[in-house]
Order: structure tokens, then sequence, then C-alpha cells
């Protein structure tokens, strides 16, 4: 049996749910990545275009796609958390892995794109780690 798993936006404004049913786990690290998510990389689900509930508020969801490339992405309105969408070809749902509440069954298949990825990634491995902001 196949479990469900929920999601929502910071705010709370929206809410979700899937099938914790993904053909893909990847982390992109492409340049338009880097922008959308203002991080080094996104990390996406891809699911069955048909694979969401929405619960509450998706009158609050706004897209963006890009008139010339490939890409998309939705967002809450109120708070600007990344959330699920329908990729430009129809044929995916995308659902960033950090709008869910539990992690799926799934592991991280690739990091993709990475020629383009962020050059101050790499200092990531080396830093201090602090539980909360650090001292």
């Amino acid at each position: 049996m196949t479990k469900t798993l929920s999601g929502e936006c910071l705010c709370g404004a929206v809410s979700f749910s899937v099938k914790d049913d993904f053909k893909a786990f990847y982390q992109c690290h492409c340049k338009q990545c880097q922008q959308l998510t203002g991080s080094a990389f996104a990390s996406n689900l891809f699911t069955a275009p048909e694979n969401i509930q929405w619960h509450k508020g998706v009158d609050k969801v706004t897209a963006f796609e890009h008139p010339e490339r490939g890409f998309s992405k939705s967002f809450c309105r109120s708070c600007g958390s990344a959330l699920p969408f329908v990729n430009k070809s129809k044929t995916s749902l995308i659902v960033p892995a950090g709008s869910l509440d539990k992690m799926p069954d799934i592991t991280l298949g690739a990091n993709i794109f990475t020629d383009e990825k962020a050059c101050w990634l790499q200092q990531s491995a080396t830093a201090k780690d602090f539980s909360g902001f650090p001292e």
C-alpha cells in the first residue's frame, strides 16, 4: 500500500497531499534553479501529473513559467514558499522536497546540471556546523 504524504507552505495558507509514488528525485544545480530558490540547488521529486490533492489555498498558488525556456515554479502568494507544479511539457508533477512534512521512500537519484554548481557550494563541506545561529 502506498502511503500518502502531506505538505504545505511556510505560512500554512496552502496545503496538499501526494501519494509516495515518485519516479525520480534530483538536486538541480543549474543557474535558473539557483535564481528560483536563492540557494545552491533545487531538490525536486517527480511524479505523475495527477498525483496531487489540494486541501486548501489553491487560490493562493501563483505560477511562473519562463516564456522562452522550459522551466516553471509555483509558490504561495502569501509567504513565497515553493509548491508543487506540473512542468511545461505536462509530463510530471514537480514536488519541492522541502514542501513535504515527511520525506518519501525514494532516495536521491542524481545531482544534475553540475557544470553550473554555485562556486561557494564546495565551501559548505568544510564549514562549521551549528544547531542554530552561531554565537
